[in-house]
């Protein structure tokens, strides 16, 4: 397919357009200071940017352990921005891949070039978050354990949240900060076992799904190298 069909067909598919202002959180490991930019670790699910998540809960586990964490309210204007909207299955799950690192074996093929095209141009991205429990189900199925089908019925059981990344600056100057609270420590010690608790779950629910679905779809690989 050539770029300029790979353009359309994610234009068709994936690009929205909207004016709602929706509230979201953000956990921060020591505050924000200065204006909010979209930066980031360099492997996150949806590349570089400024994360923020529909459940308050969402960010908790990742500040969790940093005796300087705050949990920050935002509202967020998503009017006159380009938006990736993408769906939880498996374009998800491979753009998760590409942005973790997992593709290059298979650089500049195909599959690879319609991932690393995918949010160009766009000012944010909304997509389902790999929280505790899907994190664990996703290593396996980027280690090659499970199938995409699998991954797929485990995606349908579990209930993720969605997070929002804002991509660039235009994005960033739409988010106003509503509240900031410190956490205590109580609050950090409860979201350290929460975050435990949901680790078990996860890799107890992915070797069900795995018992179950071994013999159907496809793995990791396979998909790469049939997109090559």
């Amino acid at each position: 397919m050539k770029n300029s069909e790979i353009i359309k067909e994610i234009e068709e598919k994936y690009i929205i357009r909207t004016n709602e202002i929706v509230t979201l959180y953000h956990g921060s490991k020591s505050g924000i200071r200065g204006t909010i930019v979209p930066k980031s670790r360099e492997r996150c699910d949806f590349g570089k940017g400024f994360y923020m998540g529909t459940d308050q809960t969402q960010p908790l586990t990742l500040i969790c352990n940093y005796p300087n964490a705050k949990i920050y309210t935002l509202s967020v204007d998503l009017s006159d921005l380009k938006i990736l909207d993408i769906e939880v299955g498996l374009d998800w799950a491979l753009l998760v891949a590409y942005n973790r690192g997992k593709m290059e074996s298979v650089k500049h093929s195909s599959i690879y070039n319609r991932f690393a095209n995918l949010s160009i141009g766009c000012d944010m991205i909304i997509g389902y978050i790999a929280n505790d429990r899907m994190f664990v189900v996703l290593d396996r199925f980027f280690n090659g354990e499970i199938t995409d089908m699998a991954l797929i019925k485990s995606l349908s059981a579990l209930k993720l949240g969605k997070q929002y990344v804002a991509l660039t600056e235009k994005a960033c100057k739409k988010i106003k900060i509503l509240n900031e609270h410190d956490l205590t420590g109580d609050d950090r010690d409860k979201q350290k076992q929460e975050s435990i608790d949901n680790r078990s779950k996860g890799i107890a629910l992915a070797d069900e799904i795995c018992r179950k679905y071994r013999r159907e779809g496809r793995f990791f690989d396979e998909i790469l190298k049939a997109g090559e």
